[in-house]
């Protein structure tokens, strides 16, 4: 899947439509990838976009051409709406948000328009705004809504108190949410400094095992909360990196999840993934593979 950077942005259109050239960029990515040229590899099989939701109806026009330009990957868009009262989350970002974008008079016409479609909505919040997830939920009950890095319990800067009270706070608004049928939720993120496992403050490489016991509870909750088949492993590399490397997320992830059943399994590595953005993939990709052994970074 690709999702949005805020990248490559047409400098020749109204406001609306910027986001197109991102579009127009991965998938010809994708092109490439599905040449077979780079190996038997399909990066960029899917495209969620960018959208300025707060521009309402107008939005309309920007999701038609993005699905006339990539027909066969262009999926849905994400619009990050963090918020925070404090500076510090935000010293880690190069855009940061509007404050409100959620609350917008624009923005349900905006969902209105990629509800419509059959398109998703791919929501970047921390855990204080995921109630305002489930209102949406709500009033577009046909609109489905991916929960990006499991609603980032944010918790940067607090002592081990501190952190306990964002955890209990973070798994009632959890569960509250993962009544409503609409939403899905992406597992990850956790690499980033604001879940406040202080990774990035090392200077020694973290391997897996740490990573797991320190995460296991956030990955195991949501599971708990959304069941396996609204759940979809992700990595949020590169910006994970600051606490890790790729190979040990991944193996973290794994390591978490060792005992649930191989369906379980499947859903959350790939099945789920594959239905809520409704990937097209060759029949040999969905096969199960053989079972490599696991490194250990």
């Amino acid at each position: 899947m690709y999702l949005e950077t805020l990248a490559f942005a047409r400098q020749d259109n109204r406001e609306v439509m910027r986001p197109l050239g991102e579009v127009e960029f991965a998938n010809g990515i994708a092109a490439m990838s599905a040449s077979g040229r780079y190996g038997d590899i399909r990066v960029c099989a899917g495209i969620v976009g960018y959208a300025d939701l707060r521009h309402g109806d107008a939005v309309g026009d920007l999701l038609d051409a993005a699905m006339e330009r990539a027909p066969e990957r262009f999926r849905g868009v994400r619009q990050v709406t963090i918020e925070h009262p404090g500076e510090a989350p935000f010293r880690l970002m190069m855009n940061r948000p509007e404050p409100g974008i959620l609350k917008s008079a624009g923005f349900p016409a905006g969902l209105r328009q990629l509800s419509k479609r059959g398109l998703s909505f791919d929501a970047c919040v921390f855990h204080p705004q995921l109630t305002e997830i489930a209102a949406l939920a709500d009033a577009f009950p046909h609109l489905t809504i991916v929960l990006n890095h499991l609603g980032f319990p944010i918790a940067m800067e607090l002592d081990e108190q501190g952190r306990a009270a964002v955890f209990r706070e973070w798994s009632a608004s959890m569960r509250n949410l993962a009544r409503r049928p609409n939403v899905v939720c992406k597992v990850g993120g956790l690499g980033m400094p604001w879940c406040g496992f202080k990774f990035d403050e090392r200077s020694d490489p973290v391997g897996y095992l740490e990573l797991s016991n320190a995460w296991r509870s956030c990955v195991e909750t949501a599971i708990e909360f959304f069941g396996a088949d609204r759940c979809m492993m992700e990595s949020n590399l590169p910006p994970d990196g600051r606490s890790c490397g790729f190979v040990p997320l991944w193996n973290a992830m794994k390591h978490i999840v060792r005992d649930y059943t191989a369906d379980e399994k499947a859903a959350l590595f790939h099945r789920t993934a594959i239905r809520v953005y409704r990937l097209r993939l060759p029949e040999r990709f969905l096969r199960p593979r053989r079972q490599d052994a696991t490194a250990t970074a």
